[in-house]
Order: C-alpha cells, then sequence, then structure tokens
C-alpha cells in the first residue's frame, strides 16, 4: 500500500463503519479496485483502523458511558453472542471470509434485501411505545446475536445491529444509538486480538501506517456519526438497502 491507497481505506473505513453498508465489505471492493493485493497486513490494516473509527464513539458518547453503569452492563451482555463467536471461528474470519469479494457482494445484496424488507415491516407495525426507548437485557442479548451475523464481510455490523433493535421493538434512534455504543467493546475486542496474533508482522513493517490510518478513520467517522445521528430523526433505512444491491449488482456485472 502506498501513502494514497492509506488515506483512501481510511476514509473507507470512517465513513462506512457506522452505516449499515458494510465498511469491511467496501474495504475489501475497494481494495480490488485499487488493485492492492489482499495480504495478511492489508487484512491486519483494515480491522486496526476500526479501532480509530470507534475512538469517534468514545469520545461522542463518553458522558453517556461513565454516567450509565446499566448502559454498560447492557453492552456487556450484548458483545457475549460475538465475542464468542469471533474468538471461536477467528481463523475461518482472516484465513476464508476476509478478502472474498463473492461473499462480500452476496451479503451486500441479500442484507439490502434485508433492511428493505424489515422497513416495510416495521411500518406495518403499530405505533412504537415510550418503552422502544429504553433497552432491556433481553433486547441487548438479541441486537448481540443479530451482530454476530456481521463476522461475516458485507453483512454489516451497523445494518445487523440496528435490524437485530427495530425487531427487538426498539425505535429507530434508540436502536442507531445502541449500535453505535456496542461497536466500542465489539471493534475493541476484534483489533487487540488480531495485533496480538499479528505483533511480529506489525513490528517489522507496520506500527506507523496503522497509526495514520486509525487517525485517518477516526476524523472520517466522527463526521459518519454525527451525519446518521441527523438522518434517523427524519429517515428509515430503506435508501441504505437500495444501495447495497445497487452496489452489488454494479461489481457483480462490472468489477468482480
Amino acid at each position: 500500500m502506498n501513502f494514497l491507497d492509506v488515506i483512501i481505506l481510511s476514509a473507507v473505513e470512517g465513513i462506512t463503519e457506522f452505516l449499515p453498508i458494510s465498511s469491511t465489505g467496501h474495504l475489501i471492493l475497494v481494495s480490488k479496485l485499487l488493485g492492492i493485493a489482499e495480504t495478511d497486513f492489508v487484512k491486519t490494516f483494515e480491522i486496526v483502523i476500526q479501532l480509530g473509527a470507534i475512538m469517534a464513539v468514545v469520545v461522542l458518547f463518553s458522558k453517556k458511558l461513565l454516567t450509565r453503569s446499566d448502559l454498560v452492563k447492557k453492552l456487556a451482555v450484548a458483545f457475549i453472542p460475538t465475542a464468542i463467536v469471533g474468538f471461536t471461528l477467528y481463523p475461518l474470519i482472516k484465513g476464508v471470509l476476509l478478502g472474498s469479494s463473492s461473499i462480500t457482494l452476496n451479503a451486500l445484496f441479500f442484507g439490502g434485501l434485508a433492511l428493505i424488507g424489515v422497513e416495510y415491516f416495521i411500518k406495518k407495525r403499530k405505533a412504537i411505545s415510550e418503552e422502544g426507548k429504553t433497552i432491556t437485557y433481553r433486547q441487548a442479548l438479541i441486537i448481540g446475536t443479530f451482530q454476530s451475523l456481521s463476522v461475516i464481510p458485507g453483512v454489516s455490523r451497523a445494518a445487523a445491529t440496528v435490524v437485530g433493535g427495530l425487531l427487538a421493538g426498539l425505535d429507530r434512534p434508540t436502536a442507531v444509538e445502541f449500535s453505535f455504543l456496542l461497536a466500542i467493546p465489539t471493534m475493541f475486542a476484534a483489533t487487540t486480538l488480531d495485533i496480538y496474533r499479528s505483533r511480529q508482522m506489525i513490528a517489522q513493517s507496520g506500527f506507523l501506517t496503522l497509526f495514520m490510518g486509525s487517525v485517518l478513520a477516526f476524523f472520517f467517522a466522527t463526521l459518519a456519526v454525527k451525519f446518521l445521528i441527523g438522518y434517523v430523526k427524519k429517515h428509515d433505512f430503506t435508501a441504505f438497502g437500495i444501495y447495497r444491491i445497487a452496489i452489488a449488482i454494479l461489481f457483480w456485472f462490472f468489477v468482480r
């Protein structure tokens, strides 16, 4: 990777991490467009710069995290399913799933259909009561179970958690905020695990690149989070579903 590649991939990560369109999927597809080989270091780079994006949430929601011990406990419960799946399937995730454009495109396409379908279902459902603005431990576990599906590139952690929250009875802003916060333990754990297992490779050739990518991802993620907070107050996720389907079709026919 050259300097321009680092900037582009970091921008893609920061912008897409919290949107329901799959940051990992976009990183894989953009890497393919740029002609970047999916080496072990590139895969590690794509994982580690997520930490920079997550720091945007830590900064923006620090007050809530420090004053809501009940929320922290619910995040811990929601994190359990993904921790089990991620730790158990780590070799499969990094060795097989990451870097597969076919898996990514299929997940983008069918995930787009799922987003549109869920939004249609939500509109048919009765109006959500005030209870939809608070999260129970049961709902947290449901959201966490949905999040575990995002180990498949292209599924989108953000989309999976938001869909899980909506189906569990939360309103859209509450589901989105919990999705933001759940990213903190999830991506911190994923990044820490990969740094530990790739520590020799990072020490030899890539620390500065990873640091620069993380800083850039933080900047772009801050902008994306602020955008989505405002967006969900007036819009649903149908447009993101259509986007996912469109980009999957474009790549299938013109890039793959």
